[in-house]
């Protein structure tokens, strides 16, 4: 067996494993969700989702493009590891102390009652953060996601059972709040256990300024970008109500959780391995189009599917008083569905090393997402929804407007490529939405539409020879006949 054979054994390898880690936990928190929902009020998980805006914020300042910048790095040692670890770790702490001291502050803005305990105990996941965030990194450099599916499991598991019991006891707010702080402190621990890597007792401010030219302009992008996506939540907590913002927000935790099992762990091993491949333009073009096809093909079944049987699936599992919120679920269907696009454009930007192309396309971005946001939200929140389907079709085109001359695959060639999945998708939806009009119970009704809607995509896909299908059943095979040898090899 080849180098170059091996080394595809070894992506695919990791992309199950990553792919395994994003579906076991995000499939745990999304039945969590729905039993804590069943038990909460959508108020409470609109508190919450204003508490955290500040938080996630702060988190892409945890990383301070520095995570990028070692993954990008093809010589990094352990002296750059440990500069970059004691760097976060000073730099949670005054995090923690900032936002500690504003959290009064922060409360009266919100004008939603005493929310200061809350976020000075929910922000105690920023000095965690400090903490996992290298041995985060040194995982995805070296495609270790085995420890990640292990680490990230037993955090949420761990939540899980945190969460339920104490919705369930009458704890409320304090139920999500130790929910999301468990679960980010057990992963941690078992992530410091499983990965040998400990930072050694030196620093370099050389290395890490000149890790700071390349990272900060990561860490500009991304925090412009996680602002943006977090403005719309302070938004409509501050112009709505917090009822309002509960829908909203759940409205959009089903299509987010679907997209981060998928593109996040095509996202964890991409950007690792298009960073080996810099140099080679027309591989780095075909890792590209692998990419995008390959989440396309999972994605557009599983959005358009969702966006027809959101009333049935609400219903179920959400009850009745959840049901206003399936307008926002479809828009955010739509809206995700084209997310692979946004991902594996800027890791090839990446991975290239152009983090100066990186910032200017965030830039770009946001100048025309946020004139979309203030327009549409004076004509009330589903207007402000359908501004986020509009900005999600010219921010792929920004994305992908450079890589028609960095790697010879621009927006038209993708479209080309990724078009026979929509319309795929797009037949199967139409065929199970004719299923709504039977009159059976709901929970059959949706059982024939998953059943019936995946065979007919199945169907289609094996009818017109997409690639997808193919590649699919290669991966499976592959990893199936060849993991046990791989590891020994490895």
């Amino acid at each position: 067996m080849t180098k170059i054979d091996l080394g595809k054994k070894k992506v695919f390898s990791n992309f199950i494993w990553s792919f395994a880690e994003r579906f076991g936990a995000q499939g745990v928190s999304l039945i969590v969700s729905f039993v804590i929902a069943r038990k909460l009020d959508p108020e409470i998980f609109g508190i919450v989702a204003l508490i955290l805006v500040f938080i996630n914020i702060l988190q892409i300042f945890v990383d301070s493009g520095f995570g990028s910048a070692l993954i990008q790095k093809k010589d990094a040692d352990d002296l750059d590891f440990s500069t970059v670890f004691y760097f976060n770790v000073f730099f949670c702490i005054l995090f923690y102390v900032l936002i500690y001291f504003l959290a009064p502050v922060i409360s009266d803005f919100y004008d939603k009652g005493n929310l200061t305990i809350y976020i000075r105990v929910l922000s105690i996941c920023i000095l965690v953060y400090g903490v996992k965030n290298i041995q985060h990194t040194y995982v995805a450099k070296n495609l270790m996601f085995k420890r990640f599916f292990f680490s990230t499991l037993g955090g949420t598991i761990a939540a899980a059972v945190v969460g339920i019991v104490l919705a369930y006891k009458g704890y409320g707010i304090w139920a999500i709040v130790l929910q999301h702080l468990v679960n980010v402190t057990i992963d941690t621990i078992i992530l410091w256990i499983t990965v040998k890597w400990r930072p050694i007792i030196k620093f370099s401010f050389s290395r890490l300024i000149k890790m700071y030219l390349f990272g900060w302009k990561i860490l500009a992008a991304n925090a412009i970008d996680c602002f943006f996506l977090e403005l719309k939540n302070l938004l409509v907590g501050k112009v709505f109500s917090s009822a309002d913002l509960g829908l909203f927000n759940r409205g959009e935790i089903f299509p987010k959780t679907i997209v981060s099992n998928i593109d996040l762990s095509i996202d964890s091993v991409l950007f690792p391995v298009l960073s080996n491949y810099q140099d080679r333009r027309e591989d780095l073009k075909n890792i590209v189009k692998r990419a995008i096809t390959t989440s396309v093909f999972f994605m557009a079944p599983l959005m358009i599917g969702l966006a027809v049987v959101a009333p049935q699936v609400i219903k179920i599992i959400l009850t009745d008083k959840w049901l206003p919120c399936v307008p926002y679920l479809r828009v955010f269907c739509v809206t995700y569905l084209f997310y692979p696009i946004h991902t594996a454009n800027l890791n090839a930007i990446k991975a290239v090393g152009r983090s100066d192309l990186f910032l200017k396309l965030e830039v770009y971005k946001i100048a025309f997402s946020f004139l979309f946001l203030i327009v549409s939200i004076r004509y009330g929140l589903m207007a402000m929804s359908y501004s986020l389907i509009v900005s999600s079709f010219v921010c792929q085109i920004i994305n992908a407007w450079p890589n028609r001359k960095l790697i010879g695959y621009g927006y038209l060639k993708q479209l080309r490529d990724i078009v026979p999945y929509i319309f795929c998708a797009l037949v199967m939806g139409a065929a199970i939405f004719g299923l709504s009009f039977i009159n059976l119970p709901i929970g059959i009704i949706l059982s024939m539409q998953i059943i019936i809607g995946g065979a007919i995509y199945y169907l289609e896909c094996m009818l017109f020879k997409l690639e997808g299908m193919h590649f699919l059943h290669s991966i499976i095979k592959s990893v199936f006949s060849r993991e046990k040898k791989n590891e020994t090899i490895q």
